[in-house]
């Protein structure tokens, strides 16, 4: 059976935690954000809880090699 490659641009936008939770970046901080407020660009630079089950499901899928770290 051929090894599993991992789908890079996945690996490259989540991250896992210490305590095992998918953990991603807030969406619109690439552009458009002159206008917005210092507290709201600095929201931007923290990561989020990926709740939904079928997600994390499917990022294990495509990269499984997150969580061998």
């Amino acid at each position: 059976m051929p090894k599993m490659k991992t789908h890079k641009s996945t690996a490259r936008r989540f991250k896992v935690s210490a305590g095992g939770k998918l953990m991603r970046t807030k969406i619109g901080k690439s552009h458009l954000r002159r206008k917005k407020s210092k507290r709201v660009r600095r929201l931007f630079d923290e990561y989020m809880i990926v709740t939904h089950k079928a997600s994390v499901k499917r990022v294990k899928r495509l990269a499984p090699g997150l969580w061998k770290k």
